[in-house]
């Protein structure tokens, strides 16, 4: 009987070498996609939020594999580095994205 695969390196590890780096390149791509348009659905009651879950799971196996690719330590700093930028934002005051017109103002 053949060993079950662990969760992490190993999982990731294997599907790189059954389908290659290419393909899972394409997979993240297609699974990212499948959210968007399920995201759109979702905003216009087609779908609930069962079906976001779903693909939410998809995304973020996909998102471990690319990361496990790419090397954890990068994508962590890459991480910290946005969720500084994040916390600066936060810190911003908010500003009027479509002013009013001075007539707008006056009225």
């Amino acid at each position: 009987m053949a060993a079950k695969l662990k969760p992490g390196a190993e999982l990731y590890r294997a599907t790189l070498e059954k389908w290659g780096e290419e393909a899972q390149y394409d997979q993240a791509v297609e699974e990212c996609a499948e959210l968007i348009a399920c995201l759109k659905h979702f905003k216009r009651n087609k779908v609930g939020d069962d079906r976001i879950v779903d693909e939410l799971a998809d995304v973020t196996l996909m998102v471990g594999q690319l990361t496990w690719m790419f090397g954890p330590d990068r994508v962590e700093q890459a991480i910290e580095r946005k969720l500084e930028k994040l916390r600066n934002l936060l810190d911003e005051p908010v500003l009027d994205e479509y002013p009013l017109s001075k007539e707008e103002e006056e009225t």
